[in-house]
Parts: C-alpha cells; structure tokens; sequence
C-alpha cells in the first residue's frame, strides 16, 4: 500500500503543478487585459461630448400693482350701513329677563303631551336637565328668542329671531313635535 500512496501523491503534485502554471501569464496569448481596458477607457474619453440642451427661455410676468385706495376693507363689516341700526325690523329685547327653557337649544326639547283644552292648552316639554316645564302661548324656549305662539296637541309653534347677517334680524318659524312613544 505504501507504493500506491507515492504515485497518488505524484499524480496530486502533477496536477496541481499545472492548475497553477495555467493561472500564469502567457506570452503567446496576445496583450493583457488590462490593456484592452486602458485602450477602451481612451477610446471613450476621445470621443466628443454630446452637446448640451440649450437653456430655457425666461418669461417675463406681468407685474401687478395692488391699489386698494378707494376700494373696501376686506376686514371690516361689508354689511354695515348707517341704515341697519334704525330699528325698523324685529330685534331681541335686551332687557327682558332671559327664562328657564332659553339655556337649551330648541332641538334638545322633546315636547311629551298637554294638559287642559281648547285654548286653555298648555304643552309639557322635558328639557335636558330631566325636568318637565309648562308651556303656553307668550313663554320663550331655545336660544333663539324662540317666542311660543302657538300650543297644538301634536306640537308646539314658536317664532325665533335670527340675525340676517346684515346687522338686522329676521323672524324664523319653528316647532317642537310630540314624541312618538
């Protein structure tokens, strides 16, 4: 066995001897690689650039001068006049002492049954805070100025006032309906 050892150990040392002779340079094969490479990279260089894309033209803006001298204060009221304060229209009365159902909105107001009849009707409505409060013609809810013209079995009629916008106000019909239970 030891004979057959040798000749593998030669055949291995052989072989190996020519993978690494092969990795070598060899003379007949022609120029080097990295030759080619270096002669590519001038080729490239000496070629001309393409030409660059001609810069865009400017415009020119029309300049604006903004001259508000004689026209509105964007800030202020557009709607005041001197004729908006002459109290021709219907105006909440500031000196009248502000009731109960005035601190709830008027949709918040549910409207449960009535007492009496004819024109002797009174309205119950359930506020909010859970309390049953009478209502008749003459007594203000919501927080609109909501004045009660009008107590119905299935509702209650009321006229509010709301701003217009242009400093006055305007009377709004509205109504509280009967819950269906």
């Amino acid at each position: 066995m030891g004979t057959s050892n040798v000749v593998i150990r030669g055949a291995l040392a052989l072989g190996l001897a020519l993978v690494l002779g092969g990795c070598g340079r060899s003379v007949t094969s022609g120029p080097e690689p990295a030759t080619n490479l270096e002669e590519w990279v001038a080729n490239v260089k000496a070629k001309p650039a393409p030409p660059l894309d001609p810069l865009p033209v400017m415009q020119q803006f029309e300049t604006f001068e903004y001259a508000a001298q004689g026209m509105r204060d964007p800030f202020s009221d557009a709607f005041t006049s001197q004729d908006s304060g002459s109290g021709s229209g219907p105006r909440p009365d500031s000196h009248r002492r502000k009731q109960t159902l005035e601190q709830f909105p008027l949709d918040s107001l549910d409207m449960v049954g009535t007492i009496g009849r004819g024109n002797g009707l009174v309205g119950l409505v359930v506020a909010p805070d859970k309390v049953v409060y009478r209502v008749q013609p003459g007594v203000y809810m919501g927080q609109n100025d909501g004045r009660v013209t009008d107590v119905r079995e299935d509702r209650i009629e009321l006229v509010e006032l709301v701003p217009d916008g242009a400093g006055g106000w305007l009377e709004r019909p509205a109504s509280v309906a009967l819950e269906d239970n």
